[in-house]
């Protein structure tokens, strides 16, 4: 379903500031898989979904998807293969247009663009039958401005949204890292309950170890633009946030002794 090669991207090259964001990349994804990607801030998490979503082209590798290459597809262009939910609540939808107008881009993304009326009686009940399983009370509100809503009423939308049409790639980038607690609760119970219910091929970027060990079928743990850890069936079984966190912990002492050693053979050399 998706698959990654060598995939590398560096931002500001040959600079002082350059970083080396994903460094080789490689992932197989299958139909229906739900991967947890987890890592440090600056590990490339996030970077990874972007180059997968075509946020910006790669510097090189390749990325397939569907059975298409879709290595230099624009943004636009892969939103056809690609429902995608942002950490921002306030991002992926329009906040000036209803909850009924919002919905309506949705069902029709990727589809022939008519002179048809989008929002005629079949299609406001259609929205209200699908609103009223998130469980909000929003399905008697499709003509309130959807900025008007709380975050986790509004990420739960968006989410709803994105996986409107059962998209080939459900991308979730932290989308629920902004929300207090009892709506980030809710959001991961609806997100769980969309992915298992239609099966979608799931990416999911996390900065919660219990979210990592509660949610899919894979964990990847990145850092410096690399895969350092893929657990998966047995291991993936056993995984514990505390194991997720001592494999942190490694890193962060192994960084340290490199970084001690370092400093102790400069110092040798003055």
């Amino acid at each position: 379903m998706l698959e990654l090669r060598d995939v590398r991207r560096t931002f500001h090259p040959s600079t002082p500031n350059e970083v080396r964001a994903l460094q080789g990349v490689s992932i197989d994804l299958q139909p229906g898989s739900f991967l947890i990607i987890i890592g440090t801030n600056g590990s490339g998490k996030s970077t990874l979904l972007n180059a997968v979503a075509g946020t910006f082209f790669v510097d090189s590798g390749t990325i397939r998807l569907a059975g298409h290459d879709i290595t230099r597809w624009p943004e636009h262009r892969r939103a056809a293969l690609i429902g995608r939910v942002f950490q921002n609540p306030f991002s992926g939808t329009a906040p000036n247009m209803t909850i009924a107008e919002n919905l309506a881009l949705a069902a029709r993304r990727g589809q022939p663009r008519g002179f048809g009326p989008a929002l005629d009686r079949r299609v406001r009940q259609e929205f209200r039958d699908r609103i009223r399983t998130l469980n909000m009370g929003l399905e008697d509100r499709l003509d309130n401005a959807i900025g008007s809503l709380s975050g986790g009423q509004r990420q739960a939308l968006t989410l709803l949204m994105a996986t409107w049409r059962k998209p080939d790639l459900l991308l979730l980038d932290e989308h629920t890292a902004a929300l207090d607690p009892k709506s980030a609760d809710q959001v991961i119970r609806l997100t769980d309950e969309l992915i298992r219910r239609d099966r979608l091929t799931t990416l999911m970027v996390t900065h919660s170890m219990q979210q990592a060990v509660n949610l899919g079928d894979r964990i990847v743990m990145m850092h410096r633009g690399q895969i350092l850890h893929d657990l998966q069936g047995p291991d993936r079984s056993r995984a514990r946030p505390e194991d997720l966190l001592s494999r942190f912990e490694q890193v962060r002492r192994r960084e340290q002794m490199d970084a001690n050693v370092a400093a102790l053979l400069q110092r040798s050399y003055v």
